[in-house]
């Protein structure tokens, strides 16, 4: 199957465990139009009170996605070439990053991949990444990092804000 090339961004979660950080960026996915994905194993049921009321009455809005694991997400994301040979950028956020986030062009259908929030994506995962596509979000020293819910806006605002804010209002 191909992708069109007009894809949404996305948010990609992998093994996310706190259910109000999820739900707080299935408000963001509803707001901005981005796709959230979800990694497989999850620290939480979707159907979750606690996540739920944190993405308050956003779910039908949002564009959620629940993968079994890191190669079912890279499918479903059409990460590959499609038709016209164009290929998704994925770019991780970690503390560990070479590269602060704000320095990248960012395109209309790049995804942001983020870990866990006590462990950060995998260290299988995070290799993968070429260290131009490791991002970081600057902060003061000292401050190990921010809570994920909120990297992950930032950053994806940015992105939204690069791109024009496609549909916004």
């Amino acid at each position: 199957m191909t992708m069109p090339i007009d894809r949404r961004p996305a948010i990609v979660l992998v093994h996310p465990e706190i259910p109000p950080n999820t739900g707080n960026l299935i408000r963001v996915s509803a707001a901005t139009g981005f796709e959230l994905h979800l990694v497989k194993p999850l620290g939480f049921d979707v159907d979750d009170r606690s996540l739920r009321r944190a993405g308050l009455d956003y779910h039908d809005q949002a564009f959620l996605h629940v993968h079994e694991n890191w190669s079912a997400c890279l499918q479903a994301l059409g990460h590959g070439t499609d038709s016209t040979n164009h290929r998704r950028r994925l770019f991780a956020m970690t503390t560990k990053g070479s590269r602060p986030y704000h320095e990248v062009q960012f395109l209309p259908d790049d995804v942001i991949v983020m870990g866990c929030e006590t462990k950060g994506l995998p260290p299988e995962i995070l290799t993968t990444f070429p260290p131009e596509q490791r991002l970081r979000i600057p902060m003061r020293p000292g401050i190990r990092s921010l809570n994920l819910a909120n990297s992950a806006a930032i950053v994806a605002f940015e992105i939204w804000r690069q791109n024009g804010f496609v549909d916004a209002v």
